[in-house]
């Protein structure tokens, strides 16, 4: 008589598992913030076994470091793309304009993403080496049509834009926004109106 054997399990093949565990932290984090995210919500999210998220990531901060890191690099190549097709000093402030109105926080969730990390940031100095890494770029990119100072002040003006737009609750103007670039970058063909 033959006997039967057991054949081994055999692993269920899931390529793309590392990358929903990633996309899942990201939704969690934009729905419950970091505090309210861990490795059992992130699992049921994800439709992955939870044993699995050690396997993938052999901590919490690790796993919260290559989530951010992924959203931030998403950020900084909108804003490299945009700045990158900008042919002259106007097309430049237009393109800042553009990433202040259309690429920065173009969702909900990029917003609280955003503050998120600056919060994570703020009380984890290990992160404040993404954050560096974000406006670093930024600045690169916006050198390839500033100078040094105007780039450090446009990107200041870009984030403070964003957030106050983000978070504001009355509407606020494009082209007076395009006007401030304008004037700080130099490339305004009139000058400011004086206080009578």
């Amino acid at each position: 008589m033959e006997v039967l054997r057991a054949m081994p399990r055999s692993r269920r093949f899931d390529p793309e598992r590392r990358t929903r565990i990633v996309d899942a932290t990201l939704e969690l984090i934009a729905e419950e913030g970091v505090a309210g995210t861990s490795h059992r919500k992130i699992a049921a999210r994800a439709d992955v076994p939870l044993g699995s998220m050690t396997y993938h990531f052999e901590s919490m901060d690790e796993l919260l470091w290559e989530s951010f890191s992924r959203f931030i690099h998403g950020v900084i190549a909108a804003f490299e793309r945009r700045m990158g097709a900008a042919r002259s000093l106007e097309e430049a402030a237009e393109a800042v304009a553009g990433i202040i109105y259309e690429d920065v926080f173009a969702t909900r969730q990029d917003l609280v993403l955003t503050l998120e990390l600056y919060a994570l940031a703020a009380r984890e100095p290990a992160y404040r080496g993404l954050l560096s890494e974000w406006m670093g770029r930024s600045r690169l990119a916006l050198e390839r049509h500033f100078d040094q100072a105007t780039a450090r002040e446009l990107d200041a003006l870009i984030e403070g834009l964003t957030i106050h737009r983000a978070l504001g609750t009355r509407s606020h103007d494009r082209e007076q926004t395009l006007d401030a670039v304008r004037r700080l970058s130099g490339t305004s063909s009139y000058p400011p109106e004086r206080e009578q």
